[in-house]
C-alpha cells in the first residue's frame, strides 16, 4: 500500500485565537459539516442537507471555548487558518479537549501534530494537568492522532449519542519525560 498522504514544504504555525472572528467560525462550520456528514453517511446512507447541518451546527455552540475556562486555537499553514481545536475546562485539573480539525487537503503534512502540542501547553495555561476527550469510534483519523500524541483509552466521563470512545492524556508525565 502506497502513502499518499499530501506532501507540504509549508510551515504549520498555531496560536490562541477568538472563537468568534470569522476565520474560527468558518472552521468550524467546516469541522462540523465533516463529522456530522460521515454520520449521515454511515447511518443513513446519504449526507446531510444544508438545513440539518446548520440547525446541528446552531446545537452546538463553541462560546465555552473562551476565557475564562476555555480557549480556541487556530492552526495556520503558510499563514493561512485550517486546522482548530478547543480546550475547556471541566475541573480544576482537567481540561477536555473538543473540535479538532485539519482541513482534509492537508491532512498528513503535520498540522495535527503540530495542534496537539499546542494543546498541551494551552491546556497547562488553563491549570489542566490532564487531558480528556470524546469521539465516535468512525473517526480513525482524528484517533490514530490522538494515539500518536500520547493519548489512551480510558473509561467514559461522559455521555451523548456520539460519544464512543474516550482518550484521556496525564501532561504531568509528559513533562517528566522532557
Amino acid at each position: 500500500m502506497t502513502n499518499t498522504a499530501p506532501r507540504s514544504s509549508g510551515t504549520w504555525t498555531v496560536a490562541p485565537a477568538d472563537v468568534t472572528i470569522p476565520e474560527a467560525l468558518d472552521l468550524l462550520r467546516e469541522y462540523y459539516y465533516d463529522v456530522a456528514n460521515r454520520y449521515y453517511r454511515l447511518h443513513l446512507d446519504r449526507e446531510g442537507t444544508p438545513e440539518e447541518l446548520e440547525s446541528g451546527l446552531a446545537d452546538s455552540p463553541s462560546d465555552d471555548l473562551a476565557a475564562p475556562d476555555g480557549l480556541f486555537l487556530i492552526g495556520r499553514h503558510d499563514g493561512l487558518a485550517h486546522s482548530c481545536a478547543g480546550l475547556r475546562r471541566l475541573d480544576a485539573t482537567t481540561a477536555e479537549l473538543t473540535r479538532v480539525f485539519v482541513r482534509p487537503g492537508l491532512r498528513g503534512t503535520g498540522g495535527g501534530a503540530e495542534l496537539l502540542a499546542a494543546v498541551d501547553r494551552a491546556a497547562r495555561s488553563l491549570g489542566a494537568d490532564r487531558i480528556v476527550l470524546d469521539t465516535r469510534l468512525d473517526l480513525l483519523e482524528a484517533r490514530a492522532l490522538y494515539l500518536r500524541n500520547g493519548y489512551r483509552e480510558i473509561p467514559a466521563y461522559s455521555s451523548g449519542p456520539y460519544a464512543e470512545i474516550w482518550y484521556g492524556k496525564d501532561l504531568t508525565a509528559v513533562e517528566q519525560q522532557h
